[in-house]
This record gives C-alpha cells, structure tokens and sequence, in this order.
C-alpha cells in the first residue's frame, strides 16, 4: 500500500516511500522513563529545528538532496501500555525491514529500541547491536517492571545472547548491571574507545545501532532526561558514527532527547546536525557497498 510522507518531515527528507533506501520515523513515547520525562517531544521538536540546519555536511562533503529519504511522521501511541507500543512499533519495523529499506527511529526514551530489534532479529539471526549510552541499560527490571529504558538492552540480550550486543560510552549504572556486562556484553565503560576492534568482530553480520544522546557530555547536550557528567564530545561522538556506518546496518535509532530542558534549543540543534550526519554517513555507505 502507497505510503504518504508525513506534512512536516525532516529537512531534505521528503522523498516518497518507494525511492526511498532509508525511512524515518517518530516513537513519541516515555511512559517508562525514571527520572525526567519530556522524550515523547524530540521527533517533532527534531523535524521543527531541522529548518535551522544545513542539508549539506562540510563534515563529509555529502548532502541529503543526494539521497532520497523518506519521514513517514510520528506513530500513535498508547502512553499507558508500553507492551503495546512496542507491538506498535515493531510492526513499524518489520513493514520497513520487509520492504527492503533501513528503518531509523527517532525516540523517545530507550525503551522504544526493543521494538525494532524485536523486528530485526527475527529477519537477521546473526544479529548484531553497537549501542552509545551513558547507561547500561542492563536491569533485570526496574521497580519491578521489565520493560523499562532502564533494562532495554537486557531484553535485547534475551533475544540475541552473548557475544553480539557491544556497548560503548557506559559511566552509570547499578553494581549487577556491570557485573552482567563482564560475563554476556563487550562493554567499553567512559568513551569510545574499542570501537575498532568491535566492527573487526563483527565483520559483515547485520548490525543495529542505538544512540542514546545522553553518551553525550552534558555540558554539550544539557537536554536530556538523565544527564551523566564525563561523557564524550560532539566530534569524538561524529567520528564514532562515520565508522560506526561502515558495518552493514541494517537498522538505526537516535532517543533520549528532552528538548524543554535546553531551553536555549542547542540540545535539539546538535541532535538535528547528528541525525543528519548518521543519515549521511549510513546511505553513503550503502551506496558505495552496492
């Protein structure tokens, strides 16, 4: 069925449906969140600012009028069920993944990332997650509950297992999480470093890749739910996507931005300019692999 873009997309994002290689889409969803809410508004807050940008990267000398994008818009979701959302947004996913097109969502909190790893693993069996976070993400449950941001990638372990999940950035979390990330993750804890040997690793296996925000130092990025100090800078963080884009991705989300708690909008505009370079870097990619 004909897929109609969205009325306000991204900047350089208009493409239709069927040209497109790679599809954006919003999870406008926190109802998990344990701290400060408010991620259910970066998609749209994302597309607003978007306008304040470039479409041409000096970074890497690449424009989003070159490749053909497509923003399908926000999805509707239940903010009390967040079993529900997921199905929701795996669906999304798996409709993306079956047409032969990269799926990148825009959260949201960090639970959302289960959905299309859900979606991916089943079409993928040797998949494989690179993950940027401040956070290990790694709880059995939290108050209780298992579908949490606060335990995504433990049910992302549930359904992929040991050696495939590598985690980088990692600087907070609780004594079990890091305890368990010894023993069935490869987790790189304060930077980035690793990264190399990690994409060595995995070769060419299928790769979904999570960028929480908050990896970010929030002395650059205030504007987040969960700010934790001693994180990476914007150009070690953009140096770590270009290679990072290099793996045979197959999905790719961008979460955790609150936009209302960086009032001067700086939080939004660099996630606009991170979303735009990852976009780049991953459909150049794809382009030269083809």
């Amino acid at each position: 069925m004909p897929r109609e873009r969205n009325v306000h997309t991204f900047i350089g994002c208009d493409s239709t449906y069927e040209e497109s290689q790679l599809v954006i889409y919003g999870a406008p969803f926190d109802s998990t969140t344990s701290f400060r809410p408010g991620t259910r508004f970066a998609s749209a807050a994302m597309r607003n600012e978007s306008f304040g940008i470039e479409t041409f990267s000096p970074y890497q000398e690449l424009d989003l009028e070159d490749f053909a994008v497509f923003d399908a818009g926000d999805l509707e979701l239940p903010f009390g069920s967040p079993a529900r959302a997921l199905e929701q947004l795996e669906q999304e996913a798996e409709s993306i993944l079956s047409d032969g097109k990269i799926p990148l969502m825009i959260g949201g909190e960090h639970l959302v990332t289960l959905a299309p790893v859900r979606a991916a693993a089943k079409r993928y069996k040797d998949l494989c997650i690179i993950h940027f976070d401040a956070h290990a993400d790694l709880r059995e449950n939290y108050l209780g509950e298992e579908l949490s941001h606060a335990s995504v990638i433990r049910r992302c372990h549930d359904i992929l297992g040991d050696g495939r999940i590598f985690q980088f950035g990692i600087r907070s979390g609780e004594r079990a999480e890091f305890a368990f990330a010894a023993s069935h993750t490869t987790m790189n804890r304060f930077n980035l470093n690793g990264l190399d040997e990690a994409i060595r690793v995995i070769g060419d296996r299928p790769v979904y890749f999570t960028l929480d925000l908050d990896v970010l130092d929030p002395s650059e990025f205030p504007g987040t739910g969960t700010p934790e100090a001693g994180g990476v800078r914007f150009t070690e963080l953009l140096d770590a996507i270009i290679r990072v884009s290099r793996t045979n991705i197959i999905g790719l989300d961008i979460n955790e931005l609150s936009p209302h708690y960086d009032q001067s909008g700086a939080s939004t505009a660099l996630a606009c300019k991170l979303l735009r370079e990852t976009i780049l870097a991953v459909l150049n990619n794809r382009k030269k692999a083809n």
